[in-house]
């Protein structure tokens, strides 16, 4: 049994899985993270191994600490002590967040490249796979949560609403017209950069979206090809399967 852990800047989401198949998953938020929450959650899961793909050093640090002492056993980071098995090609690859890594060997392994990863968290992130099956970069961009943030801070006038479908595509009222940008706005930057992208990896490069809001831009982006929320715990369980 394996205990997969993907700690993002706002979500914690854990995996249970059993050779290759994904039995349970679970969430809670990264900064409401503890000891005693995660202890109701696997208590009953018995002796599992443990890997984990971080972009929050604090709360990894954390964790590791705690499954140590709930399991008896070691637990491994991504990163550090195990490398993920694919071609960097970043200028300076120490600088890739180990989940876009994550996601770009689960995508190649899952679907064949070449790819695009479009990764729809905090931050949104374009992760290209090259058709030799390489990591070769992408795009970084403040995600949809943010942006709603970033109005709402920024702004005297602007009020706080909750990420939604919008009503159509001209709002009618003040929230509905973010909703449309938002949401519209998002969908088309996003099929764009893939048309772009595709003309320098290739036409018949697959979209895997992946990601909390993920299916919401799915609905309005006409190039992504797959959906997969559970891409980045299928990578972390393809990982650990690889070094057993």
């Amino acid at each position: 049994m394996l205990l997969a852990i993907d700690i993002g800047n706002t979500n914690i989401t854990f995996g249970v899985f059993k050779g290759a198949v994904l039995k349970k998953t679970f969430d809670m938020p990264t900064k409401q993270y503890s000891r005693n929450k995660l202890l109701k959650k696997i208590a009953s899961l018995g002796p599992v191994d443990t890997l984990i793909s971080s972009v929050v050093p604090g709360i990894t640090r954390a964790i590791a600490k705690d499954m140590a002492k709930i399991t008896g056993k070691r637990t491994y980071i991504i990163g550090k002590e195990i490398k993920v098995p694919i071609k960097n090609l970043y200028r300076r690859p120490e600088q890739v967040g180990q989940d876009r890594l994550v996601n770009a060997y689960a995508a190649a392994r899952l679907y064949g490249a070449p790819l695009i990863v479009v990764d729809f968290g905090t931050a949104i992130t374009f992760d290209v796979i090259s058709k030799n099956g390489a990591y070769e970069g992408g795009l970084i961009l403040p995600g949809l949560g943010l942006s709603i943030e970033a109005l709402k801070r920024g702004t005297a006038l602007l009020p706080e609403i909750k990420l939604n479908r919008p009503k159509g595509l001209i709002g009618k009222d003040t929230a509905n017209s973010i909703l449309s940008g938002i949401v519209y706005g998002f969908s088309a930057m996003t099929e764009q950069l893939n048309n772009k992208l595709k003309r320098i990896i290739g036409s018949r490069a697959r979209v895997i979206a992946t990601g909390g809001n993920a299916a919401l831009i799915r609905r309005y982006c006409n190039n992504i090809d797959r959906l997969d929320n559970t891409l980045t715990l299928k990578g972390i369980n393809l990982i650990y399967e690889s070094f057993k």
